[in-house]
């Protein structure tokens, strides 16, 4: 895994406020913006926590199966 994964995700940058005709403020930008925070950064988190435990359970399987191929002392130890 690539040691830029430790860092994480940066977050999504701030929408540009807006204006509506009326001359009152339009929520539209906010909502996509805290869309893409809340969904995107979900989503790459997750993906970094599924990677660590394939791995963890990889090295798991991979030092049983070193541990069961070690030749052994007249068969006892």
């Amino acid at each position: 895994m690539p040691n830029s994964w430790l860092d994480g995700v940066s977050p999504a940058a701030l929408p540009q406020s807006a204006k509506l005709p009326d001359g009152h403020d339009d929520a539209r930008p906010w909502q996509a913006g805290f869309v893409e925070q809340t969904g995107q950064l979900e989503t790459a988190n997750d993906r970094y926590g599924a990677a660590v435990g394939i791995v963890s359970r990889c090295e798991a399987r991979d030092a049983a199966a070193v541990k069961k191929a070690r030749p052994k002392v007249l068969g006892i130890f």
